[in-house]
């Protein structure tokens, strides 16, 4: 009985687990929110271009 409270109460892989459900839902954002992204990274290309054609 005394293995397995220390069982329950060991944190060691809680980092790993939190590392990966952050992952998980970064990638699901990115699948949602994949048009808006795109267009929002096109304009800033496009408006660094048209502004580096004035320098």
């Amino acid at each position: 009985m005394l293995r397995f409270n220390n069982f329950l109460k060991e944190e060691d892989g809680v980092g790993v687990v939190e590392l990966i459900l952050i992952l998980v839902v970064l990638i699901a954002l990115v699948l949602i929110f994949k048009k808006q992204l795109t267009a929002l990274v096109n304009d800033i290309f496009d408006k660094i271009t048209t502004e580096a054609g004035k320098i």
